[in-house]
């Protein structure tokens, strides 16, 4: 019954196939407001979970505009491409960020992260 408006960045964990695209398998992930992070109220929907995500070190790549799966598969092989084979990062999935209202037609900022190993 608690309305606690929308946070930023919206995640998506991806989990890519081998050839690349996303398998159709994802997990939704918002930020508890900091005035709720402390006791946050409980889902009345059974299929919402709070999780704690612990603190991580991430390669990142940024790009603009209405972002697609197509988008995020893409940049996620620029930035494997720009992180090269040396750089030790999970491989077994990785984060679609998204930072803007969907009524923001301009400068939008979305994200690939990769988490370093």
């Amino acid at each position: 019954g608690v309305g606690m408006g929308m946070t930023a960045p919206v995640s998506i964990t991806a989990f890519p196939a081998e050839d690349g695209s996303l398998q159709h398998k994802v997990k939704v992930s918002l930020r508890i407001p900091s005035q709720f992070q402390a006791n946050p109220p409980c889902p009345s929907d059974e299929s919402v979970k709070i999780e704690e995500r612990q603190g991580m070190t991430i390669y990142s790549m940024q790009f603009g505009g209405y972002a697609k799966e197509v988008d995020y598969v893409n940049y996620a092989a620029k930035l494997k491409s720009a992180l090269g084979s040396e750089v030790a990062y999970r491989k077994d999935f990785y984060f679609c960020s998204g930072y803007d209202p969907p009524m923001k037609p301009y400068g939008r900022r979305n994200e690939v992260w990769f988490v370093k190993e």
